[in-house]
């Protein structure tokens, strides 16, 4: 039987107890701040190949580049691909602009080994909505963001030379696709693919972070807030299926019941049908 469970506290705690209190990263702050303005330029430039090229991108870098690179391939494992395509992969997750592939891993599995936890969670729901959703990223952590810090949680991923340069020039690619971008359709196809699409991923990716733990159902028991979110769960190509991953993490489905669409896993399934991926962790 699915058990509904809603949590309306929304309250910020920036600092807990025992810790030195977070300043304010205003690099961060400014370069978030900058990409949401630009994105308010998009009216005034619409057109449907922009619109084509923004959704187009959000596809590539959220299902492909996060949802199944960074998070499901890389952080969990759930299955293998050839080096040739796995690069590829990660090389979109790196135009998502959230970060380098240690880094976004390194995160990731500190948040399943200490789900919520004040201290040891990079974006603890348990510190309020807004929190989990973006305000980790502007009060930012040594043991979270500082690299000789974190690595230490990727080792894996660390061990290979490029993923190490990619973690350190993230931005790069992003500018070579920029430029792309303005050969092909101007200033228009920059913005709509670079800003705006840019901004959408972000705030649907944060909302498993944060919404995902706070509203939703739980099929299984599991010992933390992780819900399952139909809404999130479209919004995010299955990552909203929050529940179900967080008791079986490695499973490389997760959506479990046939209501539950996991667009990342059509790919996946795919992939394996193809012959390119294999090992692929299945539910029980």
């Amino acid at each position: 039987m699915h058990q509904l469970i809603t949590q309306s506290d929304s309250a910020v705690s920036v600092t807990p107890v025992n810790q030195a209190p977070l300043k304010l990263h205003w690099v961060t702050l400014l370069f978030i701040v900058a990409i949401h303005g630009l994105a308010l330029l998009a009216p005034s430039c619409f057109s449907v190949s922009a619109l084509v090229v923004a959704l187009l991108f959000h596809w590539l870098c959220g299902s492909i580049g996060i949802c199944l690179g960074y998070h499901r391939l890389l952080s969990h494992r759930s299955f293998q691909v050839p080096k040739w395509l796995e690069y590829i992969v990660v090389t979109l997750g790196a135009l998502a602009l959230q970060g380098g592939p240690i880094f976004w891993v390194a995160g990731h599995r500190q948040h399943h080994a200490h789900t919520e936890d004040h201290l040891k969670d990079p974006y603890s729901a348990n510190r309020g909505f807004w929190w989990s959703h973006m305000l980790w990223l502007f009060y930012q952590s040594p043991q979270f963001f500082n690299y000789e810090n974190y690595k230490g949680f990727a080792p894996d991923v660390n061990r290979d030379p490029y993923y190490r340069w990619l973690n350190q020039y993230h931005l790069l690619p992003q500018l070579l696709l920029g430029l792309l971008l303005y050969g092909l359709g101007g200033w228009s196809f920059v913005i709509y693919g670079i800003f705006l699409r840019s901004v959408l991923l972000w705030h649907s990716t944060w909302l498993i972070n944060s919404a995902s733990h706070i509203w939703g159902y739980r099929t299984f028991a599991a010992d933390d807030n992780a819900r399952n979110l139909w809404w999130a769960a479209l919004l995010t190509y299955g990552e909203g299926w929050h529940n179900n991953h967080h008791t079986y993490p490695r499973v490389a489905k997760a959506g479990r019941q046939w209501w539950e669409i996991d667009m990342t896993w059509w790919v996946i399934r795919g992939l394996e049908q193809l012959g390119l991926a294999q090992k692929v962790v299945r539910p029980r």
